[in-house]
This record gives structure tokens, sequence and C-alpha cells, in this order.
């Protein structure tokens, strides 16, 4: 019998689990049910969630790993999470442990889907590398000499709040000019969509329906087709995303950057702009190896996948 472990990616609305074979890193079952952030009934909905898988793979399952955004430390409880704000001090953790019996690791989702990339991903030839996934926010995690970065409480990897323009707009979060607000897939929507507005995009408010439908996936059949416009606003776009970027590979002297995010669809241009613009910041890039931006190969179950090889951690 196979040593199988589960990883569960603990969203807002939904949490999506897979079950995991150690010996080959292959995915044997995945599942996805519904979220909440009333402590209980999500661990009511996890124990299910376990239970489920346990008895499609008939299989007994050595430890569970869990992703949850926000702040989740080492010892399993969750601090805070922007997706589940009433799971304030919550030991998760310890709960679904104490429900089921099997042994139970938490970790940030971005941290989780880092191990994911790093482990059989975009990452595994790089022993010093960021992921940023570019989403609603911008979540990071960090490999730095051949380890994961976690810091103090566990909660290294909130790059996204690192401050771009200290006089800056107001982001949702009261910060000013953080560099989620500059580049986050949240972001290139509302710069479409400040585009469309002004006229722009016709063919896609015709298809939204008006211009606060036009997202970055409008965006990206432009590209594809070579449209000026979205050629233009995909460069501006990358700059962004590379300025944050810069700041990091120049602290922490990174070699290589994988992007993960809905924004992905854009596909290679958007990995050559991102590294273009990289080579062209970076202050000493002809005294160094060149940078190299990837695009994240594991997709919408990285977070899951990274939580289940968490546990080996």
């Amino acid at each position: 019998m196979t040593d199988t472990v589960v990883g569960i990616d603990i969203g807002g609305t939904s949490v999506r689990a897979v079950a995991l074979d150690l010996e080959n890193n292959e995915v044997k079952d995945q599942l996805t049910a519904s979220s909440s952030d009333n402590g209980p009934e999500l661990i009511r909905i996890l124990s299910s969630v376990v239970k489920e898988l346990e008895k499609r793979s008939k299989n007994d399952f050595s430890a569970i790993g869990l992703g949850v955004a926000g702040l989740a430390n080492k010892s399993g409880v969750v601090r805070y999470s922007p997706n589940l704000p009433n799971l304030i001090e919550f030991p998760i953790g310890h709960e679904l442990e104490k429900k089921l019996g099997i042994r139970v690791s938490v970790g940030n989702d971005a941290t989780v889907a880092t191990i994911a990339e790093w482990k059989i991903g975009a990452g595994r030839t790089s022993d010093n590398f960021v992921l940023a996934t570019l989403g609603t926010g911008i979540g990071t995690g960090f490999v730095v000499d051949g380890h994961l970065l976690l810091g103090s409480s566990g909660f290294a990897g909130e790059a996204g709040h690192m401050t771009i323009d200290a006089n800056g707009p107001v982001h949702v979060t009261g910060q000013k000019g953080p560099w989620e607000y500059y580049a986050s897939g949240n972001a290139l929507n509302r710069i479409v969509q400040k585009e469309a507005a002004e006229g722009n995009f016709n063919w896609a408010v015709e298809e939204a329906g008006s211009w606060e439908g036009v997202t970055s996936h409008h965006l990206s059949s432009a590209v594809k087709n070579q449209e000026p416009d979205s050629l233009r606003i995909l460069d501006y776009f990358c700059q962004e995303v590379s300025t944050g970027l810069t700041n990091l590979i120049l602290l922490l002297d990174l070699d290589t950057v994988v992007i993960s995010g809905g924004v992905c669809e854009i596909g290679e241009p958007l990995r050559h702009g991102i590294e273009t613009w990289v080579q062209n910041i970076l202050i000493g890039n002809k005294h160094r190896p060149k940078i190299e931006v990837k695009l994240a190969e594991l997709g919408a179950d990285s977070g899951a996948i990274g939580a289940a090889l968490s546990t080996q951690e």
C-alpha cells in the first residue's frame, strides 16, 4: 500500500482537495466542495471531504495538509484570513486532527503552492526562486538556498503588501500604493476596464455587455490577435509586475521567478514581457546570470498539491 496524503486548498467560496501518492507524487483523486468561514462548519466540511476521498481511494491517509490565504502559522492556527473573515485565531489544525485522528499541517496558501512548484513544477531546477501568484492580490512564496522561507512565525511571503509608492492610492487594505494595487490580477482587470470606459476594446464591451464586465480574459484574446492597445497595456502591466519582482530579486539574490494565477492565460507574451522588464530594471544585470521567468506548471491544483507535499516538510 502506497503512502497517500491529502492536500486541501481552502478558499473563500470553495475548498479544493487532492489525494497524493507520495511515492510518485501522483494525484490519485480530487474533489471540490463549498467553503465556510464558520469554524465548526468548516471542520465538518473538511472532515467530509477527507472521508469521501478515503472512501474512494480505499486507502488510509497518513497526513493532511491545509493551505489557507492570510496568516496561518506553523502551530496550525489561522490568525486572520481575508478570504475567511470570521475565522480569527482559529486552531484549524488541532480541531481537524481531533476530529479525524490524522496528523494535520497548516500553511499559507502561497507558501504551500511554492512547495508544489519547487518539488514537481516550474521551480524544480532552482534553489533560489520566488513564486508570485497574481490574483485578487499578490501572494508570494520563496525558496532560498534550497530551503523554504517561512520566517519567525510562518508568515513570510506577504510581498503583495510591499509599498511601491508611499504617496499612491489607498488600497482596500488601508495601505498607500502596495505592489498588489498595481500588479495583481485585479489590478489588470481595473486597467483594462479603464481603457474600455475610455473607448478602447469596443468588441469586448459589446461581448461583456458593459465596460465593467471587461476583464483580463478579453485582454488575453486581444494580445493573441496582436491588437496594438492590448500590447501597450500588457507592456505597462509587465513593468508594474517587474518593479516588485526586482526588489525581491535584489533582496534575496534569486535566479528564477515563477508566475501563477489567472493572468497566466495570456501565456508567453506575459512571461516574455516580465522577463524583459526584469532585465531592464535590475541593477547590475550585466554582471549576473540572466533571471529566468517561468509560468507555473501545476495550474489550479498547485495549492492542494503543495498542501499535500507540505506534510513532508
